[in-house]
């Protein structure tokens, strides 16, 4: 019940994934990415103990071929599953169940894979696949947001959308992006939201990981200009800062 593009990056070599899906949380049971490493997108019945199978065969340097073969081999209920997975090379290749729910099915790009299932046709995917391409001039997150919005915006699942996620790892071993919309009812337009107001950061967390007087965030933006609202202190708190008091 999802629908996913999955990619490596030619120019830089980053990895990830942008998905959705009718049910809640997908980020946290489909998504598989590893830096020089690769992605596998492990969905319709997944069953992440064995995408953490194929990461692993990823990380001692099996090909995606190979990865494929081994986690058809070991999964007696491979069938119910839909799968890509995407190499440190840009090997991409996916298989789609016979048991998967209609319509299913995916297209194998050149170091990508558009795939779904349970959605309202074959157009769909084709969307996906297809503004991937378009959209090649742009950084690699946001060719993904645009073609996860692209599946959306040409109907998308039948039963519609819950739960949204983008992951991508470049040159380090933090994630560049990591971020999950568990729960909404626009959770691509949610997920949007978030992936903008966070990308200004997207430089500042790369850094702090190797400098730590990189300082805080709100200081980090404020000096390049960036104004950014954020939360507002429950009601108590705000008082007793009024107050001249420590909030109990």
């Amino acid at each position: 019940m999802t629908f996913t593009v999955a990619a490596r990056c030619p120019t830089t070599g980053s990895l990830g994934i942008c998905i959705a899906t009718s049910s809640p949380a997908v980020g946290s049971r489909c998504v598989h990415v590893m830096h020089n490493v690769g992605v596998i997108a492990h969905q319709a019945t997944p069953e992440p103990r064995i995408a953490r199978v194929g990461m692993k065969l990823l990380e001692m340097g099996f090909k995606a071929p190979k990865v494929m073969r081994e986690l058809e081999d070991s999964d007696v209920d491979v069938e119910y599953r839909q799968i890509a997975v995407i190499d440190v090379h840009g090997t991409a290749l996916a298989r789609t169940g016979l048991r998967n729910r209609e319509w299913a099915g995916h297209i194998v790009g050149d170091g990508f894979v558009a795939m779904g299932n349970l959605l309202e046709g074959a157009h769909v995917v084709q969307a996906i696949h297809d503004a991937y391409l378009a959209h090649a001039d742009q950084p690699f997150d946001e060719r993904l947001m645009r073609a996860i919005e692209a599946g959306r915006d040409s109907g998308g699942q039948v039963e519609g959308q819950t739960s949204a996620a983008i992951l991508v790892y470049d040159n380090q071993a933090v994630a560049r992006i990591d971020l999950r919309v568990d729960h909404a009812m626009e959770p691509i337009a949610e997920l949007r939201r978030q992936f903008d107001w966070f990308q200004p950061l997207v430089p500042f967390y790369a850094e702090r990981c190797n400098n730590p007087r990189v300082g805080r965030h709100k200081d980090w933006l404020k000096e390049r200009g960036i104004e950014r609202q954020f939360g507002v202190p429950p009601a108590h708190v705000a008082a007793a800062r009024a107050a001249g008091k420590r909030p109990g």
